[in-house]
């Protein structure tokens, strides 16, 4: 089946499949019900890397089951997918559908970004991205039709895929277009323009305002050549300083949100996700106002994972979340991967500070031989590590606890990493010293620093 012609197909199912579309609250040591929220923690979900292919579908060439494969063989293909394909649309219909059933009160969204699939660039176009973008943004403004989201670009979100300009383009303008139910006027001018844009988010609890401030960082992403040798790519780095200025000046807590992310990638030795010298930059930017951001948020990795920012001194200041996909996707020569996921913050709702984290995921081996849809209660971060909340200090301490020798703490988290895709996984010790580094060290000192220590 072609990209082109399953598109289409794709997009009349947004408006009518997520109406019959069967979906089963899971039961026992499946998802909880909603449960009395306490009147001062507010909650927002993290959706990230949906990756639709509308080719997916199943045939007895299991070469022919989605584009995304590259002409590979599908591994087990069923209803909501397969391991070496992105998203059927029924995959990302059960996230969303679970969040909608869930009965877990959220006061907003954060969406960021990736939703066209790992295809060759010839099987794309400008015009099918946007289309891709649009049924993404149109299927969640039907199941949430007076829901605040705040999305975020990511480097799939253009064509061709990575090359996202420093000017506006006609992505740029779809998008601003699309998003205008969830956004502020300036918000959508400078998403026009650049790709990015900020905004508060109401409150009735606090005098404080909290900021969403929702960055391009794909701009920085290494294989963006429209941006190489620039050093301040869409003036991106002048506004988010002048945005946080004035967010201390006004007492706001800010969330930064974005796809690439900052800092070190954990399964690689010395490997920045953007070029060094923009991480230097945004890593630099992010010390002198940590006393604002109250949290960081990103996607792109497809894994699950922390990083702790720690001040000039060594002083933990900052939490980092990289939340993993809904895509299932691997490459044939990857022996791991993740089972889809989509995740709920819980924050104070007087100063900001994040609580905890309710994990969700898809057990897509069982949902494909169930022919159901059962998203399930993977962890509660607090629980799961033994520590009070999501505080950057806690989050230092939980780390060093991963480094301890033979951590099984460590043997926890690197299960979540994958999202319980295979739980009898093992971490050499040069891949643990990669993790450990990665989460503890964000600027390129302290990470080499780091890497030495361990005798790297």
């Amino acid at each position: 089946m072609e990209l082109r012609g399953a598109l289409s197909w794709a997009c009349c199912l947004v408006s009518s499949l997520y109406l019959c579309s069967a979906f089963v609250l899971p039961v026992g040591n499946s998802a909880p019900a909603a449960r009395i929220q306490d009147p001062a923690v507010g909650q927002f979900w993290h959706v990230t890397d949906l990756h639709l292919d509308p080719t997916y579908h199943i045939t007895e060439d299991h070469t022919k089951v989605c584009s995304s494969s590259k002409g590979a063989n599908a591994s087990n293909p069923g209803p909501f997918g397969d391991f070496l394909c992105d998203s059927p649309y029924q995959l990302i219909l059960s996230a969303f559908n679970f969040i909608k059933s869930s009965g877990q009160q959220a006061s907003f969204m954060i969406w960021t970004g990736d939703s066209p699939p790992h295809v060759p660039v010839k099987e794309l176009s400008t015009d099918i991205v946007i289309n891709v973008i649009g049924n993404m943004t149109t299927t969640i403004q039907s199941l949430f039709p007076n829901f605040q989201v705040f999305p975020a670009l990511g480097n799939h979100d253009y064509w061709p895929q990575d090359q996202l300009p420093i000017s506006t383009s006609k992505v740029y303008e779809a998008v601003a277009n699309f998003w205008k139910p969830w956004l502020t006027e300036e918000s959508i001018r400078t998403l026009r323009t650049g790709g990015f844009y900020s905004q508060t988010v109401p409150s009735h609890l606090s005098r404080q305002s909290l900021r969403i401030i929702s960055l391009n960082t794909n701009l920085y992403y290494s294989p963006n050549a429209v941006t190489l040798n620039k050093t301040d790519p869409a003036n991106q780095f002048e506004w988010l300083e002048n945005t946080l200025k004035s967010s201390r000046q006004n007492k706001e807590k800010v969330y930064v949100i974005a796809h690439v992310p900052v800092g070190y990638l954990p399964c690689s030795r010395d490997v920045t996700a953007m070029r060094e010298y923009y991480n230097e930059k945004l890593i630099g930017i992010f010390h002198n106002y940590s006393d604002v951001i109250a949290g960081q948020f990103y996607g792109h990795t497809h894994r699950d994972s922390i990083m702790v920012l720690s001040d000039r001194k060594g002083n933990p200041v900052n939490s980092l979340f990289v939340a993993p996909a809904v895509t299932p996707v691997k490459n044939v020569l990857e022996k791991q991967t993740n089972n889809p996921g989509v995740r709920l913050f819980q924050y104070d709702l007087h100063d900001y500070q994040l609580l905890d984290i309710w994990q969700y995921y898809l057990n897509l081996t069982e949902a494909n031989m169930k022919e159901e849809p059962s998203w399930k209660l993977e962890y509660i971060l607090t629980k799961a590590y033994g520590i009070e909340d999501l505080q950057p200090k806690n989050l230092y301490g939980l780390a060093k606890q991963f480094a301890v020798l033979d951590s099984k703490l460590f043997l926890t988290y690197y299960k979540y990493f994958f999202v319980s895709y295979d739980s009898n996984i093992i971490c050499s010790r040069e891949c643990k010293t990669y993790q450990i580094c990665a989460i503890m060290n964000l600027d390129q000192i302290s990470y080499t620093d780091c890497l030495k220590q361990y005798g790297l």
